[in-house]
C-alpha cells in the first residue's frame, strides 16, 4: 500500500533541520573532526532495517545530509509508505565521510521516529480498509515535530485532522462549559470566524448530539460513546442531515476500531498511532572498502 502524503516544503523544513543539527553538533563534532583532522574522504554507507515496518521520512533524512554537504547522495531503496523487512537495505548514501558521520544520528532519529508512526498507523488503517470510515490523527503530537509526525500518519494511510487551532473550529467540553452550552458556543463562534471555516462540536450524549444538530454544527464528534449509543447518534444525524460529517473519538484501539467503523461514522480520530508508536529500528553502516584516497584541504591564508 502506498499512501499519498504531502512532504513539508523546504521553507518550513530547513529551519527545523538546522535547529536539530545545531542541537546535536554544538561547537563541533569532536570525534569526527578529531579523526579526519581536515582530511577530505568520500565513501558509501547503507541504511538497514533491523525489523520489519513501514518506511517514512527518507526524503527528510536526505535533506539533513544535504545541509552538511552538497555532494551527499541519498538514494532510497524502499519508497515512502512501503513495507520493509528485517535486514533489508532501505537507502544508500555516498559523499563526504564527515557529513555522513556528523549527520548520522539526527537523520536516523527522524527516520526511525517517523517510520514507527507510519508502521502503527498502517496497522490501524488495515483494520478498516474495506469500510468507508477513514482514520484521522489528532493534535497530540510532540512539540516541534507536529508537521513531521502528521506527515508520517499520512504515509501510513491516515488523513490529517486540523494541523493547529487556526485550521478549524472544534468546540470541546471545556469550550461548552465556558460558553454555557453548545447553542451559546456555536452562536458566539459562528459570528466571529472567517469563511469558510467549519464548526465541529464534541458530544458525549444523545442530548448534546440533538443540540449540535439544531444549531448548525458542520461536523459532530461522538466522544467516548458506547457502541450502541454511537449507532443511535449516527442514525439521528443521518435522518436529520446527511451532509453532516460524523467523527468518532476516544480510546480507540486496534481491537475496537473496526467495531467503531461499523457504526457508520465517516471518520475515526485517534492519537495512538503517534503517542503509542515505537521507533522502527534502523542502522547506518559505512562500507570502508569504498573509501577513496585521502586528500588534504588547502590551507586558508590568514592574509586579507
Amino acid at each position: 500500500m502506498s499512501a499519498i502524503a504531502t512532504l513539508p516544503t523546504s521553507i518550513v523544513l530547513d529551519p527545523l533541520i538546522r535547529g536539530w543539527l545545531l542541537e546535536d553538533i554544538g561547537r563541533g563534532d569532536r570525534t569526527t573532526q578529531g579523526l579526519l583532522s581536515g582530511e577530505v574522504r568520500v565513501g558509501q554507507a547503507e541504511w538497514t532495517a533491523k525489523e520489519s515496518g513501514v518506511i517514512a521520512g527518507l526524503p527528510i533524512a536526505a535533506r539533513v545530509f544535504q545541509h552538511l554537504s552538497d555532494d551527499v547522495s541519498f538514494v532510497p531503496i524502499v519508497a515512502e509508505g512501503e513495507q520493509c523487512h528485517r535486514g533489508q537495505v532501505v537507502a544508500r548514501l555516498h559523499g563526504q565521510l564527515e557529513a555522513l558521520l556528523i549527520g548520522e544520528r539526527v537523520a536516523l532519529n527522524l527516520g526511525m521516529r517517523l517510520s514507527g508512526i507510519a508502521t502503527l498507523t498502517r496497522k490501524y488503517v488495515d483494520q478498516i480498509a474495506d469500510l468507508p470510515a477513514r482514520l484521522v490523527d489528532t493534535r497530540k503530537t510532540t512539540p516541534g515535530l507536529r508537521i513531521l509526525e502528521k506527515y508520517a500518519t499520512q504515509v501510513g494511510g491516515a488523513i490529517n485532522h486540523r494541523m493547529g487551532l487556526d485550521d478549524g473550529v472544534m468546540i470541546k467540553d471545556n469550550h461548552i462549559a465556558v460558553a454555557g452550552g453548545i447553542a451559546e458556543a456555536i452562536a458566539q463562534i459562528s459570528s466571529r470566524i472567517p469563511y469558510p471555516l467549519t464548526i465541529e462540536v464534541e458530544t458525549e450524549t444523545l442530548e448534546q448530539v440533538q443540540e449540535a444538530l439544531q444549531h448548525g454544527a458542520d461536523i459532530i464528534m461522538l466522544d467516548n460513546m458506547p457502541l450502541d449509543m454511537m449507532q443511535q447518534a449516527v442514525q439521528m444525524i443521518r435522518q436529520n442531515n446527511k451532509r453532516i460529517k460524523i467523527e468518532a473519538s476516544g480510546n480507540v484501539t486496534l481491537e475496537t476500531i473496526r467495531a467503531v467503523a461499523e457504526t457508520g461514522v465517516d471518520y475515526i480520530s485517534s492519537s495512538a498511532p503517534i503517542t503509542r508508536s515505537t521507533w522502527l529500528d534502523l542502522s547506518m553502516n559505512i562500507d570502508v572498502s569504498t573509501m577513496e584516497e585521502t586528500s588534504i584541504l588547502p590551507e586558508v591564508s590568514a592574509k586579507p
